[in-house]
């Protein structure tokens, strides 16, 4: 699938004009899967996110950084909300400052998916179908054409396999794949959310939800 145009949601210069696969892995510098680091094609520190705490509670703000600890995107967990709403804003949070995208479930009964409104001045939808427990699950960009509605695969996350091995790698390490043009903030921004969510429970290793 091909993107007619660059979808910069948090900064363009993270959207890559050819398909790109990051390589995403959960760190363990103080404890285990206290945050995550995220590489380029070519070997290279893109993004960071760091919790720096023993517990495995869920969070109320993460915070996305650039390889210099820079702020690219901070993600806040609204309360009181059955439907698990997440809101994602541009840098440093400030007062009043307006989100650029929100997340949340479409149902809370019965099978649903994960919805993202992208605000602005030309509004997007988003859908995340799969299990992120697996690494295996798919966002999907929602386009109306000739009065239809279809939904086009905009990233995927997926498990890595070894190279020189061929043998898969744990969970811990995974690829972030992006189709031409998408912003690659944003998706490891919904990978996140997607972790702080389902995490590694088996018991959520169904599909979202």
């Amino acid at each position: 699938m091909n993107i007619d145009k660059v979808v910069m949601i948090v900064d363009e210069k993270f959207c890559f004009l050819e398909e790109t696969l990051l390589t995403v892995r959960k760190t363990s510098v103080f404890f285990p899967g206290d945050g995550f680091i995220v590489y380029d094609p070519q070997g290279m520190l893109l993004f960071r996110f760091d919790s720096y705490g023993p517990d495995s509670k869920p969070k109320d703000e993460l915070v996305l950084m650039d390889s210099s600890g820079k702020c690219l995107l901070t993600l806040l967990r609204k309360k009181p909300s059955l439907y698990q709403r997440w809101e994602g804003y541009r840098g440093d949070k400030a007062d009043n400052q307006n989100s650029i995208f929100s997340v949340s479930r479409s149902s809370i009964i019965g099978r649903s998916r994960l919805m993202i409104e992208v605000h602005g001045d030309v509004s997007e939808e988003y859908q995340i179908e799969g299990s992120y427990p697996r690494r295996c699950c798919t966002v999907y960009k929602t386009c109306v054409e000739n009065a239809s509605r279809k939904i086009l695969p905009v990233a995927r996350i997926k498990r890595k396999v070894d190279p020189s091995t061929c043998v898969m790698l744990g969970k811990d390490v995974f690829l972030l794949c992006l189709e031409p043009g998408f912003d690659s903030a944003f998706a490891m921004g919904l990978v996140l959310i997607l972790d702080q969510m389902y995490g590694d429970d088996a018991k959520q290793a169904g599909t979202i939800p």
